[in-house]
């Protein structure tokens, strides 16, 4: 009994240090990983932009950030734990228990936690816990196999300067000896520098459009070749990615904000009777993977909408709230 009960002390401990390995698969697929008794880590697309200072595209990706107020366990991050390691939804619930004790005592001592593939974790001046991003993995799925790209700058050549360099040296002559008037040859001379001018003008554009279509279409080449040989090796692989064809009839309720879970049924029946009382159109939804109700105070079809209500439900005293991105 007492080597079966060291055998169970020894392995929460081995998976408390490969905490962050979990959290770092779950953000994948999830928006939202909670720490029981710690926080969440949060994820939030960023769309593709262009650095115009050093010439680079850059995918779209996953921005993660880090919520010390959401600590409710949700049962996602035990739950993975258990699957992925073989052991018991009790001994996983310790595990992460002992690394945020961990972590608790690193930053009681100003140390400042390095968290791999997510950032590092320390504390300001006011004892607040401050988050410093370091994702050196993308974790939106769609953008797999994008890198940046530099596409150096078309060089776009002035050549206003020779032409008129060239309209000074213009020979115009006239014979003093004679009374006629040669001005016609002056204006001719003109036309034809002009003439001359205008023609470099046009070849020298159509030479920059052609040099313009060669660098978007290696550049397209390059994007292409990325994403025809792109390898992954993931210990985990998702299930396909299904797009659904957009419908311009309804919108999709696909932003939540979730006030809790519960393993009772009745008891998450009472949590939406008061919620209802208080104003919000709260519902109930069917069990889960883990056996959980999942009570929500709303729907909404924006992520800003959502965000904006979760806001005033922590103002109005649950902090406990947090947002979760899913198609019911």
């Amino acid at each position: 009994m007492w080597i079966k009960f060291c055998n169970r002390s020894l392995i929460v401990k081995f998976v408390a240090m490969m905490i962050e390995k979990h959290i770092s698969a779950l953000l994948y697929r999830y928006q939202c990983v909670t720490v029981p008794g710690f926080g969440a880590f949060l994820t939030e697309i960023k769309p593709s932009y262009l650095d115009a200072g050093t010439h680079t595209f850059y995918p779209p990706k996953k921005l993660v950030s880090f919520n010390a107020n959401v600590k409710n366990n949700d049962g996602l991050l035990a739950n993975h734990i258990a699957l992925q390691e073989k052991i018991s939804y009790t001994d996983a619930v310790a595990a992460i228990a002992v690394a945020v004790d961990g972590w608790k005592q690193s930053l009681y001592n100003m140390d400042v936690i390095a968290l791999k593939n997510l950032g590092e974790l320390g504390l300001n001046t006011e004892g607040s816990i401050v988050f410093t991003p370091n994702v050196p993995v993308n974790y939106l799925t769609q953008s797999f196999g994008l890198t940046s790209i530099v596409s150096p700058a078309v060089k776009r050549e002035v050549f206003k300067a020779e032409v008129e360099a060239l309209e000074e040296r213009a020979p115009i002559l006239f014979t003093p000896e004679r009374k006629r008037n040669y001005s016609y040859l002056k204006y001719a001379a003109v036309f034809a520098v002009l003439l001359g001018g205008t023609a470099f003008k046009v070849y020298n554009d159509n030479r920059v459009a052609q040099q313009t279509l060669a660098v978007e279409q290696k550049v397209q080449q390059k994007v292409e070749q990325q994403i025809q040989s792109a390898t992954f090796f993931i210990d985990n692989p998702l299930p396909a990615v299904t797009l659904p064809l957009k419908e311009a009839v309804t919108e999709k309720l696909s932003y939540h904000v979730v006030a809790g879970a519960y393993q009772s049924e009745a008891n998450a029946q009472k949590a939406v009777s008061e919620l209802v009382a208080k104003g919000y159109k709260a519902r109930k939804l069917k069990a889960n993977k883990y056996g959980l109700y999942p009570v929500l105070y709303g729907s909404f079809a924006r992520h800003a909408e959502a965000k904006k209500s979760m806001r005033e439900i922590h103002k109005n005293g649950d902090k406990e709230a947090w947002m979760l991105v899913q198609e019911l």
